[in-house]
């Protein structure tokens, strides 16, 4: 099969930073089914996985998890699924990738392809759609429903692919206040276009930016980028008992700066069940398929934003870069062998 990889951690402008090759196809056993890919997405998690996890001398490692596809065939204890359903999902940081044409994954982690969207509308939502759900209901303890919710949750990077779904998940689901942040006019739109209440800019002062607004006290931070750089304004905006939900890779992080206000901190990874094979571990397959439905109602979109044609080395090169960049935002999905 048609595979795209690496052999060691590069710099993404390097000639093979990512490499097209050929790989045997794998065979499902357990729970595992297999996939014929046919479009997958970019994340952050891929290219820090680069440049951080050099595969084994003489391997060659398959990045991606983000997957939207048909299932072609499955193993011998697998209920959910069978050859011909159509599906995506996110996959597991333990496993090969999905930027393959066939990729093994467990049924418990796959979801039914919401029926109303392309594979490549379906392919921006896996990774992103668990991660914010899990922030929102598991990690920070809102309860869905649209009831009033007298508080505000302050989005750091509204315009990523987790802000573009947590920002319809709190704006749809529930009834708190949502304020995102972002700097630049397209980003703002899109901001504002998926739901948000209002938008702050993450390159000014925050605190000032947030008691201008005159709203429901900011008792929810989801921190999504530069929480290195924003956690000792968060900590001074937030009110107090509230609580901090963060989820990426700060080298800085002071946990006192909020145990004056007792602030509880929460960090979310979605791979965690996955990983860790965790008794709840189905609650994935549960929440995609959660989410396919909403998807198919018209209470959530998908977050493409960009298509970087077929999956080959050359063009998910170009995601890696747009991604390393910051520049992006929604979803770059790739389409097709």
């Amino acid at each position: 099969m048609k595979a795209v990889g690496y052999t060691q951690s590069l710099p993404i402008d390097a000639v093979d930073a990512l490499v097209d090759f050929e790989a045997p196809k794998p065979e499902p056993t357990g729970r595992d089914i297999r996939v014929s890919v046919k479009a997958i997405s970019a994340n952050p998690v891929d290219f820090k996985v680069r440049k951080r996890a050099a595969p084994p001398a003489g391997e060659t490692k398959i990045l991606g998890y983000d997957a939207a596809g048909v299932v072609d065939a499955v193993g011998p204890d697998v209920t959910m699924f069978k050859p011909g359903d159509e599906v995506f999902y996110a996959g597991s940081i333990q496993r090969q990738g999905t930027n393959a044409e066939f990729h093994l994954v467990d049924e418990r982690i796959v979801g039914r392809k919401p029926s109303s969207l392309s594979f490549a509308q379906s392919a921006a939502l896996p990774l992103t759609a668990i991660t914010a759900w899990e922030l929102l209901f598991d990690r920070l303890g809102v309860a869905p429903g649209k009831s009033l919710d007298p508080r505000t949750l302050l989005i750091i990077g509204g315009a990523g692919g987790v802000g573009s779904i947590l920002i319809q998940l709190a704006r749809r689901l529930t009834g708190l206040t949502v304020v995102a942040t972002a700097s630049r006019p397209e980003t703002i739109k899109w901001c504002q276009d998926l739901g948000a209440h209002a938008v702050i800019d993450h390159s000014k002062p925050l605190k000032e930016q947030i008691d201008a607004l005159k709203l429901p006290p900011v008792s929810l931070v989801a921190s999504l980028t530069g929480t290195e750089q924003h956690y000792k304004a968060l900590a001074d905006l937030i009110a107090p008992q509230g609580k901090l939900g963060l989820i990426d890779d700060p080298v800085e992080f002071n946990i006192a700066a909020f145990k004056g206000k007792a602030v509880s901190v929460h960090w979310e990874s979605m791979f965690t069940r996955s990983s860790f094979q965790t008794p709840d571990m189905i609650a994935q397959h549960y929440l995609l398929n959660d989410v396919a439905y909403l998807i198919d109602k018209g209470v959530l979109r998908t977050t493409l934003d960009k298509t970087f044609g077929t999956i080959n080395a050359a063009n998910l090169k170009r995601a890696h870069a747009l991604l390393e960049s910051g520049k992006s935002h929604g979803k770059i999905v790739l389409e097709g062998w």
